[in-house]
């Protein structure tokens, strides 16, 4: 599969309890190599941004440092085997992504583990490390306050095959056996060309800023409608891997020599 690739898909969220609300949108997401990210020519470049500080802990000199550093963290070295990441991109300088999954892999191709990083609309964000099946699933304990109406417990259960020409992802939350919401992502791949770029943007303007504008929206019809706000935790949740200043990059994360590197700030 050519890499990087677009993926126009549907993102359905559905609440079974305790009241019952669904509902749908169309928007498109990136893969993208984490060894050559894509760099649009300049008059394209505000459609599409990747930048090391939307995600992670927003402050390693690239996005291979910082899932390597990641990783090693964790006991998992890649030895320099490819990362794919899928991601709403940075668009008019707007971004958000409640979902970024990374498929993380050793030099002879074969899946490593996954990382599943979480994003909230109050600006925390967490990585779940996984270790899936063969079909792409794994179950890891909720660590994140990401809905006002959901406390921090409970367990996901998750099926994150890697893409290919489609793409099929799925996140429920479940309590005592049973799953109080599920979100899926579907879709299919697209050649990341320009023209089909410039043809997602029209179809989909503005994509991560109006998705964020659409959950809130679904928040407060939901409210009204009676569902009781859980209380956050009084400290939130601290970004991944809040540790202080970062080391320098090991060797293997292997920025692009002669790139320069991307110095972003807290979206």
């Amino acid at each position: 599969m050519v890499i990087p690739a677009l993926y126009e898909a549907t993102v359905r969220h559905a609440r079974a309890e305790p009241v019952r609300h669904a509902f749908e949108h169309r928007t498109y997401y990136w893969l993208v190599d984490l060894d050559a990210p894509p760099r649009l020519p300049w008059p394209l470049r505000a459609l599409a941004g990747f930048h090391p500080a939307d995600h992670g802990d927003g402050r390693a000199a690239t996005l291979r440092a910082d899932i390597v550093l990641h990783l090693r963290e964790h006991g998992i070295d890649l030895n320099g085997g490819r990362v794919f990441m899928l991601a709403h991109a940075r668009v008019f300088g707007h971004v958000f992504n409640p979902l970024t999954v990374y498929w993380c892999h050793d030099p002879d191709g074969s899946p490593r583990a996954v990382v599943a990083e979480v994003h909230n609309t109050y600006g925390d964000r967490h990585r779940y490390l996984l270790h899936p099946d063969q079909r792409g699933r794994a179950t890891v304990p909720k660590a994140l306050y990401v809905s006002p109406f959901n406390e921090v417990d409970g367990e996901y259960r998750l099926s994150l095959p890697e893409p290919g020409e489609r793409l099929a992802l799925t996140v429920a939350l479940h309590r005592e056996g049973r799953p109080p919401f599920t979100a899926s992502v579907r879709g299919r791949r697209r050649p990341a060309t320009l023209a089909q770029l410039l043809r997602l943007s029209v179809r989909h303007p503005l994509a991560p800023l109006v998705n964020a504008a659409r959950i809130r929206v679904h928040g407060v019809w939901l409210h009204l409608r009676g569902l009781p706000i859980r209380e956050r935790p009084e400290a939130g949740c601290p970004r991944t891997d809040a540790r202080g200043p970062r080391t320098r990059a090991p060797d293997s994360a292997r920025p692009s020599p002669g790139r320069p590197q991307p110095r972003g700030t807290r979206p």
